[in-house]
């Protein structure tokens, strides 16, 4: 037991300083872009003194490792600094210029996580049943039209890139059939129903989108041990073929499947930008290119960092995870 604990330390030790590094890349890649939040809110008419009048209210005239180390410093306090494009800049003009109604980047993502998270769930709650059940039903009757069916719908939605899905999706279930709203306009207050029904048509292209990965994986891991002796031993008994699927085979093959559904499970977080945007979700991935767009650089290494933290994180758990259903991982060779 002590072994276990060692190993999942030195995971969860290794995924701290991944975030760490990961942090130093998105704070220098943010600040390589090109274009000056001062220069863009005042315009091209400003004047050099309004212009660093601004840069130090925003700290932005400070050496680069003095303001990583700030912000860093800020996160692990769980404070992600201020928003730079809802500062209300209400006075300007040769060196004076007033910062007030300061807005926090943590206010502003809060909501906009919260609903990113209720797109994922939905999304997870339609896709890991449904990929795993076509998974076993792929490999119990492999190589048969279904399967054959099974595949090539699979990859055709994986071939195809997020907008046009979303597009078919709109075009087919919400302008000829209205059966979902076109646009994901989420806000507070509205029953979980309501919120279901306008989540719907974004959940569906997500599910299209990794329904794929987890279904062949699955297929492809079940099959992988249709051959091993101790299925041929249950064959020879007379068990059913979806019982020995379902009892032998696909508790030994969960180790690859619960790597491909984490991986899957941190898309449906980290790789929402498109869907977000194309359904105007009020999520963390509209919140990112609204972001871009008025260099808000707060807002940017924030929303980078999320998903950052997301994506170390199921992969965290699908280590672990593995390594308790697995006994072989957990005593090194």
């Amino acid at each position: 037991m002590s072994s276990i604990f060692g190993i999942i330390l030195r995971r969860i030790v290794l995924g701290i300083l991944t975030l760490f590094v990961v942090s130093l890349l998105i704070f220098a890649s943010v600040n390589m872009l090109p274009g000056d939040f001062a220069q863009a809110i005042l315009g091209q008419g400003a004047t050099p003194e309004a212009v660093e009048s601004i840069r130090e209210d925003l700290g932005l005239n400070k050496h680069p490792v003095q303001r990583y180390l700030d912000w860093l410093g800020g996160i692990i306090q769980g404070d992600f600094g201020v928003s730079f494009a809802q500062a209300n800049f209400a006075e300007y003009g040769g060196t004076s210029v007033e910062l007030g109604g300061i807005a926090s980047v943590a206010d502003q993502l809060a909501p906009r996580f919260k609903n990113t998270m209720f797109l994922a769930g939905v999304s997870a709650a339609i896709s890991v049943p449904l990929s795993v059940m076509l998974g076993i039903l792929a490999a119990l009757y492999s190589n048969s039209i279904f399967d054959r069916a099974i595949n090539i719908s699979t990859l055709s939605s994986i071939s195809s890139p997020e907008f046009f899905l979303a597009y078919i999706l709109i075009l087919f279930l919400a302008v000829l059939n209205p059966i979902f709203p076109s646009l994901s306009n989420v806000y507070e207050g509205m029953t979980f129903w309501e919120k279901l029904d306008r989540t719907m048509l974004p959940a569906l292209t997500l599910t299209l989108i990794v329904t794929a990965h987890m279904m062949r994986m699955t297929r492809a891991a079940i099959i992988n041990l249709m051959a091993s002796p101790y299925i041929e031993m249950a064959r020879l008994k007379g068990t059913a073929p979806l019982m020995i699927i379902v009892r032998h085979a696909l508790p030994n093959s969960l180790a690859p499947i619960i790597n491909v559904i984490a991986l899957n499970l941190a898309y449906l977080i980290t790789g929402v930008v498109v869907v977000e945007v194309v359904f105007v979700y009020p999520g963390i991935g509209q919140l990112f290119v609204d972001s871009v767009k008025v260099r808000d650089i707060p807002i940017v290494q924030a929303c980078c960092l999320i998903f950052a933290a997301s994506y170390i994180l199921l992969n965290l758990l699908a280590d672990i995870m593995t390594i308790l259903s697995n006994p072989r991982l957990r005593h090194p060779k």
